[in-house]
């Protein structure tokens, strides 16, 4: 394959020669790494998902071929859903290699893939250039301030082919706003007047009878570009890019109206008027758990009304360390407990596991599905890195359960809309997919190493239908692959549980 083979790689390359060209070369060295990183996540959701143009999965004595519904076949090597870190250096269609997953998925012709195959070709340039990033030494020591645990990982999303896609976004663009390049980001500010807000919105960002609203800076040249903008204040891109700490100590997510990763990350109106009342609900909740879950609380929020316009402010999850203590997001642990010798690192994980389990575990027994997954949970640990408590940031997409708050003493929750579910099957997927995911799974490497974790965090934890379930039924995951392909809503497959297969 020639160094730059698709038009995503071609343009960053470009790109960077312009305006980074020391990086040049350390780009392009990246790019086969990037490549089988990428096709290595994509080949797990065509052997894992429920695809419904693929009929038949079989093991082969090097791997595993699949028969699409038109009769040809696609092979590759064997696939634990559970890993982390593979790579994937080819699969074949119908006998012909293919090494980029951009240009599988153009082969396979599938509804949908043309699409797909412009969001892979964004993943693994991005990737590359992300790889170029100098890394900063991993090591249990307290970083010199705590959101650099935000900027350490390059490879985004340890299962997602579109970990890395950022279409839209120029080799330019992200040096200069993506976390993992630590750059300084200037927000802009739209002043609105009669801006919805809700909660007491900051002096300093108030001008007269208008709202100041932060204001990414690429949703600034890109989506509000005949706005108005004043400059606004210096902050610093956390893991989901969007969100920003600023110096004052508050964090700020801004509305951001591209595609990255799944989501279009704007605001919507609905998350603005129920950002203070989600969090209040959710803090009187978490009240219930003695002190081993901490929420970031929203402070205020302000909208102009389109979901391209808003912003929350909530207050830093790093407050809640205490004396000789750090707060890690979790999808960050791996690297963290990397530094721990072999015994000490799987110790930890093990208490991590426990306590994440059983915090969310008795949080979804009151009537709280979290999304937790590595950006919206924190840990806090202690100097010798035993996990002692959970922060939670960031509420707008869990989901709520009336019914379950109401049979333990709570008010109904002055809530509507998608917020609000008493399925168990909804609330058990949102929770423990997110999870398992983006937290268990990462930490434990293998759906082996994944069936130990579990077995070992669930041995103690207090009976209920939810743990059964986790406990007894196939694992909830989101199928990412058909999610893209098919541009819906949370869709899922579901995972041969390595607890029940270990007892067979």
């Amino acid at each position: 394959m020639r160094v730059c083979d698709t038009p995503a790689e071609r343009e960053l390359a470009e790109e960077l020669d312009r305006v980074r060209p020391e990086s040049a070369s350390a780009y392009l060295a990246a790019l086969p790494g990037a490549r089988a990183a990428v096709l290595a996540r994509l080949w797990r959701g065509l052997v894992h998902e429920p695809l419904p143009w693929i009929t038949t999965r079989a093991p082969t004595s090097d791997g595993l071929t699949l028969r699409l519904v038109d009769g040809r076949r696609l092979h590759g090597p064997p696939s634990d859903p559970w890993a982390t870190g593979t790579a994937v250096a080819a699969v074949e269609l119908d006998g012909v290699p293919y090494g980029h997953p951009a240009r599988l998925m153009t082969a396979l012709g599938v509804p949908g893939g043309g699409r797909l195959a412009a969001e892979l070709d964004h993943s693994v340039a991005s990737m590359a250039l992300s790889r170029t990033a100098r890394r900063p030494a991993v090591a249990p020591s307290v970083p010199l301030v705590p959101w650099e645990w935000e900027q350490r990982s390059p490879d985004g999303h340890p299962y997602h082919p579109g970990c890395r896609s950022r279409p839209g976004f120029s080799a330019a663009e992200q040096l200069a706003y993506a976390p993992e390049h630590r750059p300084v980001v200037g927000l802009r500010l739209a002043p609105v007047p009669g801006a919805t807000v809700r909660g007491p919105w900051p002096s300093e960002l108030r001008d007269g009878t208008a709202v100041l609203i932060p204001v990414h800076p690429w949703q600034a040249e890109h989506v509000l570009s005949g706005r108005t903008l004043l400059p606004g204040p210096q902050a610093h891109p956390l893991l989901s890019l969007r969100t920003l700490a600023l110096d004052t100590g508050l964090h700020v997510k801004t509305a951001l109206s591209t595609r990255l990763t799944s989501a279009v990350r704007d605001i919507s109106a609905y998350g603005v008027d129920n950002a203070l009342t989600t969090s209040d609900v959710i803090e009187r909740v978490a009240d219930r758990l003695d002190g081993r879950l901490h929420i970031a609380r929203t402070l205020t929020a302000a909208g102009a009304g389109t979901p391209d316009l808003a912003a929350v402010l909530r207050e830093s999850p790093y407050g809640y360390a205490g004396a000789g203590e750090q707060v890690i997001p979790v999808a960050e642990l791996p690297g963290y407990f990397a530094s721990h010798s072999p015994h000490q690192r799987q110790t930890r994980i093990t208490a991590f596991a426990r306590l994440a389990l059983g915090i969310c575990l008795d949080l979804l027994h009151l009537g709280v599905s979290l999304e937790a997954h590595g950006q919206n949970l924190l840990a806090v640990v202690d100097a010798d890195g035993w996990p002692r408590r959970l922060v939670y940031r960031d509420l707008a997409d869990i989901r709520i359960s009336p019914a379950r708050l109401a049979r333990h003493g709570f008010p109904a929750p002055p809530l509507t809309g998608r917020l609000l579910n008493d399925d168990p099957t909804v609330l058990r997927r949102k929770v423990l997919g997110c999870l398992l995911t983006g937290a268990l799974g990462p930490l434990a490497g293998n759906t082996a190493a994944l069936g130990t974790l579990l077995e070992a965090a669930t041995r103690d934890l207090p009976e209920s239908p939810d743990l059964r379930a986790l406990q007894t039924e196939e694992l909830p995951v989101k199928a990412l692959t058909l999610m893209r392909l098919s541009q819906e809503g949370d869709q899922w497959a579901l995972l041969p549980n390595p607890m029940t297969e270990r007892k067979d």
